[in-house]
């Protein structure tokens, strides 16, 4: 193959052409386009991996990576309490008591949940509720609170706040459902507004108290891991048949898979863009060869082969839609760090639990955006390339 013939043709094609001018703008848009859709996707996917990865943070915290409890119906008890703790050195438990309660200020309300815990363990399994009881000392009927439930309610530490259990108990001749108050001593900022408004923790004496239960019963034990996926397993093969392991995912299974398919359908939606800016391609090269046809035949005729004129356009297509992919490439990655260094874009912190753009860009996308891109230009390349390698030489010459 005569290379330097090729690259003397697909350097000649690449050049303004003042007689036809719309052949190189037609160039030029394709180029723009696969620069847009590279750039486009590296930030539509780095933005949706920051968020699935920061949801998967707030609610492992909030959710605990792993959950003890009972399988059908019943408690756990302080020994498998105690059992746990010396088979798993390597993990943090957490007992806890929960009830559904109802919050009373005034004429507002607010519904949530109580749990009851032993704080010290709690401190091990939760940094959340770890910042919240730092430098302080709890009473049995001490309650800590979410940051958004004391701001909406107008609370402070030291206040007294009604708690309406959903416990009945009896009332002359009617039944009455449990009330307590309990004083207010410190407040969690979980990041999600969510769970600072439905989350109240105590002690887990206090709780059991109410609810009339012996100390040694638990509802369930909370278990830390920076590994859940392996030690749910580690877990479950330890365990009796009358409790379960249960892993933070498997409540927001269909949560995650939402996210999984929108992340998956806006791929495609935005490698669209990459498709239409390579039909530019097809339609550039395509007006290239039928106004190049003479000199197509004319290199034909002196010698050069089919697989060097196709070569020539192949070429001419991969150089336009590669320096748009690297082009395209430097403009999103710098994009990401623009974003990252700088508040350009500020996001509600209580409902996304940040309040700057999360971004994550991994791999396994950037090389499917760069891959698939590079797929797209070499096959509308490649038809306008097969199409000026059968030019009819004699054909041709005889008409021009």
């Amino acid at each position: 193959m005569n290379k330097p013939l090729v690259i003397y043709m697909v350097k000649r094609y690449l050049r303004f052409d003042q007689d036809q001018p719309f052949i190189f703008l037609s160039a030029l848009l394709a180029f723009l386009g696969i620069l847009l859709g590279v750039m486009v996707l590296i930030i539509a996917m780095s933005l949706m991996n920051g968020f699935d990865a920061e949801f998967r943070k707030k609610l492992t915290v909030m959710n605990y990576p792993l959950t003890i409890m009972p399988k059908f119906y019943g408690s756990v008890d302080k020994t498998l309490y105690k059992d746990l703790k010396k088979e798993f050195p390597d993990l943090a438990f957490s007992p806890y008591v929960a009830s559904p309660v109802i919050v009373r200020r005034g004429s507002t309300m607010e519904g949530g949940y109580l749990f009851g815990v032993d704080l010290e363990a709690e401190a091990k399994a939760n940094d959340v509720v770890k910042n919240a009881i730092k430098d302080k000392e709890y009473k049995k009927f001490d309650v800590i609170i979410g940051k958004t439930l004391k701001e909406d309610l107008f609370l402070n530490d030291g206040e007294r706040l009604m708690y309406i259990f959903t416990q009945a108990e009896p009332g002359g001749l009617t039944l009455a459902p449990t009330i307590k108050r309990f004083k207010i001593n410190g407040s969690f900022d979980s990041g999600l507004s969510a769970y600072d408004k439905a989350y109240h923790y105590t002690s887990l004496e206090a709780v059991q108290l109410i609810l009339n239960l012996p100390p040694s019963q638990y509802d369930g034990i909370h278990v830390f891991s920076d590994t859940p996926h392996e030690d749910i397993k580690r877990l479950s093969a330890y365990l009796p048949n009358s409790v379960r392991v249960k892993g933070w995912w498997e409540d927001n299974l269909s949560f995650f898979s939402a996210l999984e398919l929108e992340k998956h359908a806006l791929f495609i939606v935005l490698m669209l863009i990459i498709l239409i800016a390579a039909v530019n391609i097809i339609s550039s090269l395509l007006m290239t060869v039928m106004n190049r046809r003479s000199e197509i035949a004319l290199f034909i005729s002196l010698g050069a082969s089919e697989a060097e004129v196709k070569k020539i356009f192949l070429y001419l297509g991969v150089i336009i839609g590669v320096t748009g992919i690297i082009a395209g490439t430097i403009l999103g990655l710098s994009g990401l760090w623009i974003l990252s260094s700088f508040d350009i874009i500020s996001i509600p912190a209580d409902v996304y639990g940040t309040s700057k753009l999360p971004l994550k860009l991994s791999i396994v996308d950037f090389i499917s955006i760069i891959a698939g891109a590079f797929c797209i230009v070499v096959l509308s390349a490649w038809y306008p390339a097969k199409k000026a390698a059968q030019v009819d030489v004699l054909k041709v010459l005889r008409n021009e």
